[in-house]
């Protein structure tokens, strides 16, 4: 069993461990406004090419790794910029910025794990920001400031994670989760009493049968 995580699996779990849990371990799916906003933000950067860009060398949709055991991550990154004097950074775009702060601490988690395989594959310390498109504005994150408390975060995410894979469950819906914007809020039914996944309707059925 390959038990390899993808950046953008963790931005699920991030979001929401039950939404990731669909879409992992159900294989289900649903798009919404905001979802098809973003992709339209992202379709530039995700076409992989290279430009100049004030004294710096601009990569995007860049394929990073790290397959060091305590991570086994693999992703792409929205842009790397090289400067001349060889300084690497990570900018990952966001449609809009949040309202009770400069940055969400799950879009941190995000870049950081972004910076753990950019760092593995080039042998640098690259620095994180994120742009945020409504304000067209780039925030700094403390990446190297939070390093050992980012990545005991990280470890202990990626655990989780693999322990949901490998059991096969669907975490259940948290309590405090806001789903008004959620692309899924039909499928997931968070104010249902209790949550049937599809797996668990088809093993029943399996288990009935004589």
């Amino acid at each position: 069993m390959n038990d390899d995580i993808s950046v953008r699996s963790i931005q699920h779990f991030l979001y929401c461990p039950h939404r990731w849990g669909l879409i992992e371990i159900d294989c289900a799916w649903a798009e919404n406004y905001y979802v098809t906003k973003s992709d339209l933000m992202h379709e530039r950067v995700h076409d992989t090419g290279s430009y100049n860009s004030r004294n710096k060398r601009v990569y995007t949709a860049v394929s990073v790794y790290n397959d060091l055991p305590e991570y086994g991550l693999y992703g792409v990154t929205d842009c790397l910029e090289i400067s001349k004097d060889g300084k690497y950074s990570l900018v990952e775009y966001k449609p809009a910025k949040p309202k009770n702060g400069e940055y969400n601490h799950d879009d941190l988690m995000q870049v950081f794990a972004q910076k753990i395989c950019t760092d593995h594959v080039f042998g640098c310390d690259c620095e994180g920001y994120i742009y945020y498109a409504d304000v067209k504005k780039r925030i700094k994150l403390p990446l190297s400031e939070g390093y050992p408390e980012y990545d005991r975060e990280l470890k202990a995410l990626l655990a989780k994670i693999r322990d949901y894979k490998l059991r096969g469950i669907i975490p259940p819906v948290r309590k405090d989760q806001k789903c008004s914007g959620c692309s899924m809020k039909d499928m997931c039914m968070p104010k249902a009493v209790k949550f049937r996944s599809l797996r668990e309707s088809i093993k029943e059925l399996l288990e009935k049968e004589p």
